[in-house]
């Protein structure tokens, strides 16, 4: 119930996402009575899901510790109550994000030896076919260097298990690439990060010119940092199509050179949507966690869903629970 345009997105998205996944299962949770007329639209759809009806749901204003402690039967919450009772493999919300975020830290916990969770996406580059994933993205405003080296861990294993990178390159998002630049946290961190195996290798320092260049495939900050760097991409990729059009308005030649290039702006577009990058995912949780954009459609909410069942498949805790169990957390960095 959860989003701009709520359930319609929801069960559209769903229903698109099942004619790729042929064992997907669904449970929706929510008002049957605005559910299940949508539902009705999509023959397969119905076969594999199952309406849990409430009528209590998260409101879009409501403060995370409100959702807490006085919607305990919302959609949001026996969604991710069936991730936690073994009832379904991953929760997909376009609800509220901070009241998601706290719900699922208490309903689902934290892995063992995972001190905060963080949100992690993933960033077009400049090289075809590649992506770069990005964390945390705003669960974590301050973070310490050990939080750095948990993130560097999750963002990695992300990596292996979503974008099929078998040996990810991981870099801490600073404000140069030197050793001496940087505040204390990232300088310990990456220290620590030197003397660790990582799923992947770490290489260091990055700028903020280097998440899109297609040279790294996880970047590590703190949550107050990726959240303006993603807020920044977006309104980056906003300016640009902006300026295409007015480009194309300003004279009648522009006009008449506009037919042209409509496949290469066809291809752009296509590339730089936002709907083809959603999902945000909860990494660090016992129980898989995605939220969606609450102001996409269904196209940007399938992806969502796309996301947590390449997470399930590829069996992300398990594989991430195996890797640190291995790590010495209290290992001292070089001095």
């Amino acid at each position: 119930m959860g989003g701009d345009n709520a359930p319609d997105i929801v069960v559209n998205g769903a229903a698109l996402s099942a004619r790729m996944h042929k064992n997907m299962q669904c449970l929706f949770f929510g008002d049957k009575n605005k559910i299940e007329p949508i539902l009705s639209n999509h023959r397969r759809l119905s076969k594999i899901s199952k309406i849990i009806h409430t009528d209590n749901a998260v409101l879009p204003n409501d403060k995370p510790t409100i959702a807490l402690r006085k919607r305990k039967n919302s959609s949001m919450n026996l969604a991710i109550q069936a991730v936690a009772n073994k009832e379904a493999d991953c929760v997909i919300s376009a609800g509220n994000t901070g009241a998601l975020m706290l719900l699922a830290l208490f309903g689902l916990k934290p892995l063992p030896q995972i001190s905060r969770p963080a949100i992690a996406s993933y960033y077009p580059t400049m090289k075809a076919n590649k992506r770069t994933v990005l964390l945390d993205m705003g669960a974590n405003l301050q973070c310490s260097a050990k939080n750095l080296v948990e993130f560097a861990f999750l963002g990695s294993t992300f990596a292996q298990v979503v974008l099929k990178v078998d040996k990810p390159s991981v870099c801490l998002l600073n404000i140069g690439t030197e050793d001496m630049k940087g505040k204390e946290e990232l300088k310990e961190a990456a220290s620590l990060l030197a003397n660790i195996s990582l799923p992947g290798s770490f290489n260091g320092f990055a700028e903020g010119d280097n998440i899109m260049d297609g040279n790294i495939d996880v970047v590590v900050t703190d949550g107050f940092t990726g959240n303006v760097a993603l807020k920044t991409s977006e309104g980056t990729a906003k300016l640009i199509a902006s300026m295409l059009k007015s480009a194309f308005k300003s004279s009648p030649i522009s006009w008449l050179g506009y037919p042209l290039i409509l496949p290469a702006l066809y291809k752009l577009k296509k590339n730089i949507d936002p709907r083809l990058y959603n999902g945000g995912v909860f990494l660090g949780l016992q129980g898989l966690c995605v939220k969606s954009h609450g102001g996409t459609d269904e196209i940007g909410f399938s992806n969502a869903i796309n996301v947590g069942v390449k997470m399930v498949q590829g069996q992300f805790n398990s594989r991430l629970a195996d890797t640190i169990e291995q790590v010495n957390w209290q290992q001292e960095p070089k001095k």
